[in-house]
């Protein structure tokens, strides 16, 4: 995707389950955004991820994100959604009821059920607050605390190159604001602070990637349409 870049998916899904997993190399070491649903492993078919250290971040702890980050031996996520990637527990990261069947184009492989899948768990190593901020060489991510979606859902915002890892607040496609801990008040408060980035390219949670100014026309749209 340029910018040292690249973006992993899982094949077979349908797209509006299919998360990107974003994976950004380092000089030293990687950073991996979000490890999809994790039907088969991450580490044993992309190689990629294997290659040298690495932290997965979590945008969020639905299971579609949160898949293989037990395959990483350094995990980080929000606070306030620690416990769910410690105890994924198949309701509380969406699984039960979205995880069917249904959601596939192609089965996974035997010995594959979805009526039994499960996340592993795979406790944080390292715990993020609004504010911190990621390095990578000479790169720096920081992160921001975009609840609404979920109650610790993050963007990751490069301000030298106006990258912005959206996660699920916001992407280049439908938005889910119902869920089970959603929040209308802090949705529209995260999309208001999005707003005000200078984005150059915005890479989401699902669907392609689009441009800052697609970004903020669409923001602009949906505050609109919330009478906001």
């Amino acid at each position: 995707m340029g910018d040292g870049i690249s973006r992993i998916d899982e094949p077979h899904i349908l797209e509006f389950y299919r998360c990107n997993c974003w994976h950004i190399g380092g000089p030293d070491s990687d950073l991996l955004i979000d490890s999809g649903m994790g039907v088969v492993s991450l580490r044993d078919w992309v190689p990629l991820v294997s290659e040298r250290p690495l932290l997965a971040v979590a945008s969020h702890t639905h299971f579609d994100h949160i898949g293989c980050h037990h395959e990483f031996a350094d995990r980080a996520v929000h606070r306030a959604e620690a416990a769910l990637l410690a105890d994924p527990e198949r309701r509380a990261v969406l699984a039960d009821p979205y995880v069917t069947d249904e959601i596939f184009e192609t089965l996974p492989p035997e010995p594959y059920r979805s009526d039994r899948y499960a996340v592993t768990p795979a406790p944080a190593t390292q715990i993020l607050e609004d504010g911190d901020v990621l390095p990578l060489g000479l790169r720096r991510f920081e992160v921001i605390h975009t609840p609404g979606h979920s109650p610790g859902g993050i963007a990751l915002w490069e301000a030298a190159t106006g990258t912005l890892f959206a996660g699920d607040i916001v992407y280049n496609g439908p938005l889910v604001e119902d869920l089970y801990h959603s929040d209308a008040a802090d949705y529209v408060a995260s999309m208001r602070r999005l707003r005000a980035l200078p984005a150059r390219v915005v890479h989401g949670g699902h669907f392609p990637s689009y441009s800052g100014e697609a970004l903020h026309a669409q923001i602009e749209a949906w505050l609109r349409d919330k009478g906001v």
